[in-house]
C-alpha cells in the first residue's frame, strides 16, 4: 500500500523518534522507496528598527553553509539508517518547511508523509505554530504524525 515513504526531519532526535515507525512501515508494507527531506528556509534579516548590517554576500554565504549543514545531516541519516532491500534518498529543500513539504510529496508521487510532532497545543502552538499541523492540513497525500516521546497534553 505505502510504496514511497516521505521524511521530513529538522535533524533534532525529537524529530528522528518517527524511525522506528518508518522501519516497521517499511517492513509491514513493502515499501519501495524512502526519501529523508530537510527544509532550509532562506535567512531573513530581523523585523526590529534599526540599520542592517548584514550584506547580500554574507546572506548568500548564511544559506549556503545551511544548505550544506542540512546535507550533511540527511547523508549521515542515510548511512546510519539502511533497510534491508530498499532504496533510501534526501533531498534538501529550499523555502518555507511545511509548503515545500507539502508540496514535495504530492509532486514526487508519495503514498505517505511520516513526520513528527512535539505535541504542543493551546497557547504554545498558536505562538510557535506548527510545521506538522500545516502539512496535516496542506498535503493531499496521507500524513503520519507520530507524538514525540514525552509530550504533555495542554490546553
Amino acid at each position: 500500500m505505502y510504496k514511497k515513504i516521505v521524511v521530513p526531519l529538522d535533524g533534532s532526535p525529537l524529530a528522528e523518534c518517527v524511525l522506528p515507525h518508518v522501519e516497521a512501515l517499511a517492513r509491514g508494507c513493502l515499501v519501495n522507496e524512502i526519501i529523508f527531506l530537510r527544509a532550509v528556509e532562506p535567512f531573513q534579516y530581523p523585523t526590529y528598527a534599526g540599520e542592517v548590517t548584514i550584506t547580500p554576500a554574507e546572506v548568500e554565504r548564511i544559506n549556503a553553509g545551511n544548505k550544506l549543514e542540512a546535507e550533511d545531516y540527511l547523508r549521515k541519516l542515510t548511512d546510519r539508517f539502511k533497510f534491508e532491500n530498499i532504496p533510501t534518498g534526501w533531498e534538501v529543500l529550499l523555502g518555507r518547511a511545511a509548503e515545500r513539504i507539502a508540496d514535495y510529496g504530492s509532486k514526487n508521487r508519495a503514498d505517505l508523509v511520516v513526520i513528527a510532532t512535539h505535541g504542543r497545543s493551546g497557547l504554545s502552538r498558536w505562538v510557535w505554530g506548527s510545521v506538522a499541523d500545516r502539512i496535516l492540513r496542506s498535503a493531499c497525500v496521507p500524513v503520519l504524525m507520530v507524538r514525540a516521546p514525552g509530550c504533555f497534553p495542554g490546553v
